[in-house]
């Protein structure tokens, strides 16, 4: 959608624009979002969670699991020193874990919105920096990414623009750990592809991480990257795919047996995309249960246990105690009986 927020009747509608138009998923016309050339379209109200506002509702119905707006947080990234982000939080009233998905340059695709969604309705405040929108990041970050992994056996994590985009994402974690109603010390990142590169360099800088989850990555040049990562780690991939073949053998070399593995068979990159033919709906079903789970699990573990009651010893038997008398009779013992006058 664009900055405004409005809807569109473009003829021609552009990449990732807000328009009117047939949803390909749900065949109904009404507001959709351009996700790729190939003019493949989303519903935008349900990804922004807005049709709570229609008038049909009746009241007293309950509000949706989380709401969703369009803010700006302060980067040195950006030539304006402000970047764009789209924030899904959670309308239950306490405080709530963060995830930071990390997203390539092809801005919001339907990975990440498909990340959103199921961390934000299992209560979690996510943030999703809209770099297809950000001044300053552009054609030649996407080209640094794509010739450091082909040319060079990985994302440089020494290069200039990964270096910038690595900062956005940074200024993106802080803005979100000082969101109200969230709380700081309990934060995630997500990542798919190059965008799981992206959370491995950001993972290797930041210590106060509770989980990283990365899907297909695309391998890190220096391999020794993962080891900086002191957050527990679930690597998501299929068994089809070689470059996140040589990312987990990254991963196995520098951090061992510590990091959590869900190989799906016949899987190939890019099989959570929604938009591309390597999509496999089960074994992306899968793979997001895997992620929510573990997200959950070292973000909001269920509280422990109250330890059982102590076991008393049973005591020895009490004596046998007299037999009270019964109601009625005289407290006082019968006098013996007189002999009878002669």
């Amino acid at each position: 959608m664009r900055d405004d927020d409005r809807l569109l009747d473009l003829p021609d509608p552009e990449y990732g624009s807000g328009v009117i138009g047939v949803c390909d998923i749900c065949g109904e016309r009404q507001a959709v979002i351009v996700l790729s050339r190939e003019r493949f379209k989303l519903c935008v109200l349900d990804f922004l969670n807005k049709t709570w506002l229609k008038t049909d509702k009746k009241p007293g119905a309950p509000l949706p699991s989380y709401r969703s707006e369009r803010v700006w947080f302060d980067s040195v990234v950006s030539s304006t020193g402000k970047a764009s982000a789209i924030v899904l939080s959670p309308t239950k009233v306490v405080r709530h874990p963060i995830v930071l998905v990390t997203p390539d340059v092809y801005g919001l695709t339907t990975t990440v919105l498909d990340a959103a969604i199921r961390f934000a309705r299992e209560g979690c405040e996510v943030m999703l920096p809209d770099v297809a929108k950000t001044d300053g990041i552009g054609a030649a970050h996407h080209l640094t990414l794509r010739s450091s992994a082909q040319f060079r056996g990985g994302v440089a994590a020494d290069a200039k623009r990964v270096t910038e985009l690595v900062g956005l994402y940074t200024d993106a974690l802080e803005f979100l750990r000082h969101r109200e109603m969230v709380d700081p010390t309990k934060s995630a990142l997500f990542g798919a592809s190059y965008g799981g590169s992206l959370a491995t360099l950001l993972a290797a800088r930041e210590t106060r991480l509770g989980a990283l989850v990365v899907a297909y990555p695309m391998p890190i040049k220096p391999d020794g990257i993962p080891s900086l990562v002191s957050a527990p780690v679930l690597f998501l991939a299929g068994d089809a795919d070689r470059a996140a073949a040589k990312a987990r053998r990254q991963f196995e070399a520098a951090r061992g047996p510590n990091v959590a593995y869900v190989t799906l068979p016949g899987a190939r990159h890019h099989f959570l995309s929604r938009d591309l033919g390597a999509y496999d709906l089960a074994q992306a079903e899968r793979a997001w249960s895997a992620a929510v789970g573990f997200v959950k699990q070292q973000l909001m573990p269920p509280p422990p246990r109250p330890p059982p009651p102590p076991v008393r010893p049973p005591d020895a038997a009490p004596p046998t105690a007299a037999r009270p008398a019964a109601p009625g009779t005289p407290p006082h013992p019968r006098p013996a009986a007189t002999a009878a006058p002669r």
